[in-house]
């Protein structure tokens, strides 16, 4: 990893075998939905969407009118982005050939954020639709993230605090989080590092420089510490598809101080999700408790994604006459058995292995692996980066898996009822758990 003058880290991956003539390039900068102003929930993501300018102006890289992401798409690439509790992401890949100019476009966003009152306003209901479109899972890790600490909210934002919202506003939070200290710019695929260095120095000059002292703040310096809470009543969220269940939610380690932990908190929802409740529900077709399951550790199932405070999730389904008590100590249940130990050497292999080829075949997708490159650079640090994580990940035994399951029944748990919305029936419960 290489340093510039102004803060900015950049990270090259030269892959060629990966990249076949392409590049990825992900922008990666400490600033999420935890860095919201009060009253303006959202800000965040809103700066996410703004960094798309979908026209140019005089003097601009793009004054012929086209958007970043219609040069991107002119290029032959393509371009996205994502707003996390403590991060936002973007991430774009083009042909090798149009890497330079990819990387100029990238720095000359950064140079011309300037939107305007109007664009602000149709991208707060772009954002208002995104927030009536999440899904239902994602409500439930919402709801359990803010039960166990309090005062933490989604990276979404709400329609009511992000209305009014000033383009003076959205200007000033860009101009304190994008600074230079806390972006990382992280090129992977078939390219040669020297080269884009040069480019990266050229094109880079002044984009997120410092504008004052002691507005930058670098992720991992000032880590957030929450206290974690065990709910005190068990709440309850509708459920638009009229079904039965039960939401259970629990707090991960810190993936910096406690990752042998963190990581074997993903080892265990892998054996709960792939062979426990799968076969709980085998062994009780003859009026069995639960109708389906999943279990997810982190960020909406994507662990390692956020340094921020996470939690494995477990949503059950309930068969009709099957109260939330119940489906709970079926879940304890699961969870004692594997804490009781020891796990079959064969079922532990399997779990990590699937963790494993899930790995890979994410290290084999560019913008993932630039992705991955970004964040570990910017959130975690002292990692020795996504290669070494297969490493440790076999470096997990049954036993640390144990251990995990007994931080479950042991630790603070927070538990949501799903139940139809008023006036509708439980709808028809069919399949198994898995």
């Amino acid at each position: 990893m290489s340093v510039l003058p102004g803060g900015l880290r950049v990270c090259v991956d030269a892959v060629p075998q990966y990249g076949r003539g392409l590049a990825a390039v992900a922008l990666t900068v400490a600033a999420g939905g935890d860095d919201d102003p009060a009253g303006r929930h959202g800000t965040a993501h809103l700066v996410e969407h703004l960094m798309f300018p979908r026209s140019g102006r005089e003097g601009s890289a793009d004054p012929t009118g086209e958007g970043y992401a219609a040069l991107v798409a002119g290029a032959g690439g393509v371009c996205n982005a994502e707003t996390h509790r403590d991060h936002t992401v973007f991430h774009t890949t083009v042909p090798a050939d149009s890497l330079p100019d990819a990387l100029a476009w990238e720095a000359r966003r950064l140079l011309d954020f300037a939107p305007t009152d109007d664009v602000i306003r149709t991208e707060t209901d772009v954002i208002g639709e995104e927030i009536r479109g999440a899904g239902d899972a994602g409500r439930y890790w919402e709801s359990a993230l803010g039960a166990l600490y309090p005062g933490s909210r989604d990276s979404f934002g709400t329609r009511a605090e992000l209305a009014g919202i000033t383009a003076r506003e959205v200007e000033a939070f860009f101009r304190s989080h994008y600074t230079a200290p806390r972006m990382v710019l992280s090129v992977v695929g078939d390219v040669d590092p020297a080269r884009v260095m040069a480019v990266v120095r050229e094109v880079f000059a002044g984009a997120g420089e410092v504008r004052a002292a002691g507005e930058a703040r670098v992720a991992g310096e000032a880590r957030v510490a929450r206290e974690v809470r065990a709910a005190r009543e068990i709440r309850t969220a509708p459920l638009p598809a009229g079904r039965l269940g039960v939401a259970v939610g629990h707090p991960l380690p810190d993936p910096v101080a406690d990752r042998p932990a963190y990581l074997a908190q993903a080892v265990l929802a892998q054996v709960l999700g792939r062979s426990r409740l799968p076969a709980l529900a085998r062994s009780a077709r003859d009026g069995r408790h639960l109708t389906s399951a999943t279990v997810t550790c982190g960020y909406h199932g994507q662990w390692l994604a956020s340094a921020a405070p996470d939690l494995t999730l477990a949503v059950l389904g309930r068969a009709p006459g099957t109260e939330v008590g119940a489906a709970v100590d079926i879940w304890r249940s699961v969870l004692r058995a594997v804490a009781d130990g020891p796990l079959p050497e064969a079922e532990h292999r399997r779990a990590v292995n699937s963790l494993l080829v899930a790995w890979h075949r994410q290290a084999d997708s560019l913008p993932t692996r630039a992705v991955a490159l970004g964040r570990d650079a910017l959130l975690l640090p002292g990692s020795a980066g996504p290669d070494a994580l297969p490493a440790e990940l076999r470096r997990t035994p049954p036993a640390e898996v144990a251990a995990a399951a007994r931080a479950l029944l042991e630790g603070p748990v927070t538990v949501t009822e799903l139940a139809p919305r008023a006036g509708t029936e439980p709808a028809p419960q069919k399949g198994t758990v898995g």
